[in-house]
């Protein structure tokens, strides 16, 4: 063809064998190119004294065959959808799909074909490239953590299937990564699995790139993203900062976005793993022998060789004691002055109750701040659900008594008055109707505000006088009855001080007579 355009590096080949004197008809015939556009292109090539040297590079001849050689196509000829460019571009405005537009288009007379459209669109709309940055960092500087999931597997005991999901974190410069096979993404587990990690390393990376999980990222932005509170916590303990990767868009920690493909399809597959414990074991060898020996296919080096003579010296150092594993909530002080926690209870200070406090819960402890961030309470953490655990001095001092009231506490305590308040106390307890053990405590605890001997000298009274009664016993001591000598009772007068009004024989009559009543 005549107006065949050639490449650069076409061109540069036919100057070449033009420049060898090779007739243009025998070129027409190796090279399948029209004689004409032969003749055109050796008749520039002597223009331009291109066969007095050495063929120019590439370069310099596309620029120079750019500013000399007219383009020996004719212009291209006018779309067919040319007439309706005002129309299109309104569509397009208002993001009208390209066969939608091409149905308009018929609507207004237009005749030609949806290639015709798409084409034409596309020369308004010139598709922009969708290019990326690689972002090298220097050893130690970052890790970059996946998780995902892997498999289901179902629960030995149970036999309900539950998911099983991979955590990858692989350090940016080597390549060097930690594994591990867990079944929930839960704070803790998170935080365990960073703290494991960083164990297997040796050391803490300067930066952790993450995805916008919540274990991580409360709440997701690409400015100001709100991090969770006990992952920052876990962050300050390491030296390490949070990098978390704009909404949508995991190509940021690009070095182990394949890392969960990469393992399930290079360590799980195939090997019938069901035993969760066996696979961890298994995936640390892995990583160690298989992974850490091959050659990327980035770096082109072994990744545990470039941790091991570089990166490994260059992570922070591992604080003295691993990170407590402790996670955060926002909790209510009810008005039994408990808070629930992990369908636990833990008391904190009855002034604080319909407040909301702050749960810090480790592995064997659990702390309550205020509002202001003062710690209000510690108690060691419930082993199970529905343990209630209590500081007495959180509730108030009036409540305590019927909370703690045993009846050998009642009886300790009367024996400690007297005997007489302890006679007292095991008659009521011994009441086989009644249950009187707050009367008993109460009655113990009027100490509180008379002498020990008062109460005593009290119930003494009481039981004297054959009134046992509660009231009793707070009335005389209300009337200081207790301090006033006991009254004496009157002796029984002699027989032969009684007198009688009348004698034998008026009541009777004469002895040997009927006898009469006047």
């Amino acid at each position: 063809m005549p107006g065949r355009r050639l490449t650069t590096v076409d061109l540069r080949k036919l100057l070449l064998q033009i420049r060898d004197n090779n007739s243009d008809r025998a070129l027409a015939r190796e090279t399948g190119i029209d004689r004409r556009t032969i003749q055109r292109y050796r008749k520039w090539a002597q223009e331009q004294n291109l066969f007095q040297e050495a063929l120019l590079p590439l370069d310099q001849l596309q620029a120079l065959k750019e500013q000399t050689l007219p383009d020996p196509l004719p212009p291209q000829n006018q779309s067919s959808v040319e007439p309706f460019r005002d129309t299109v571009v309104q569509l397009r405005k208002e993001t009208v799909q390209m066969r939608a537009i091409f149905e308009r288009l018929k609507e207004r007379g237009y005749e030609g074909s949806y290639a015709s459209v798409h084409r034409f669109v596309r020369a308004l709309e010139p598709i922009t490239p969708d290019v990326c940055v690689r972002v090298e960092t220097a050893p130690g500087e970052e890790a970059q953590v996946d998780f995902g999931e892997v498999a289901c597997l179902p629960d030995p005991t149970t036999g309900v299937r539950h998911k099983v999901y991979a955590f990858v974190m692989t350090l940016a410069w080597s390549r060097h990564q930690y594994v591990e096979f867990v079944t929930d993404q839960k704070v803790t587990t998170w935080l365990g699995l960073h703290v494991r990690a960083f164990a297997f390393f040796g050391g803490a990376p300067r930066r952790v790139t993450c995805d916008n999980l919540k274990a991580a990222i409360v709440r997701a932005a690409w400015n100001d993203p709100d991090v969770n509170r006990d992952y920052g916590e876990c962050a300050e303990h390491y030296g390490f900062r949070i990098a978390p990767c704009r909404p949508y868009t995991p190509q940021h920690k690009g070095k182990v976005e394949r890392g969960v493909g990469y393992v399930q399809g290079n360590f799980w597959a195939g090997r019938g793993l069901t035993d969760l414990d066996v696979a961890n074991r298994a995936v640390r060898h892995w990583c160690l022998h298989e992974a850490g020996q091959r050659v990327h296919g980035t770096t082109r080096e072994l990744p545990m060789k470039r941790f091991e003579q570089t990166e490994q010296k260059r992570l922070l150092p591992l604080p003295p004691a691993a990170f407590d594993m402790a996670v955060s909530k926002e909790v209510k002080l009810h008005r039994d002055c408990y808070v629930v926690f992990d369908g636990s209870y833990y008391s904190a200070p009855f002034r604080l109750v319909h407040q909301k406090l702050r749960v810090r819960a480790g592995v064997s402890t659990v702390r309550l701040y205020d509002t202001d961030h003062h710690l209000v309470a510690t108690h060691e953490r419930a082993q199970q659900p529905g343990e209630r655990h209590t500081h007495p001095d959180h509730l108030p001092k009036e409540k305590l008594p019927g909370l703690y009231q045993t009846p050998e506490d009642c009886r300790d305590k009367a024996a400690g008055i007297g005997s007489a308040t302890l006679e007292l106390v095991e008659t009521w307890l011994a009441d086989p109707v009644l249950d009187r053990l707050r009367t008993a405590g109460r009655l113990v605890r009027l100490v509180e505000r008379y002498p020990s001997a008062r109460v005593e000298a009290a119930c003494a009274r009481a039981l004297r006088f054959g009134d046992p009664c509660y009231a009793t016993v707070k009335r005389i001591l209300q009337e200081g009855l207790d301090q006033e000598p006991e009254p004496t009772p009157a002796a029984p007068a002699p027989v032969s001080s009684f007198l009688f009004a009348r004698n034998a024989e008026d009541l009777f009559g004469p002895l040997t007579g009927e006898l009469s009543w006047n």
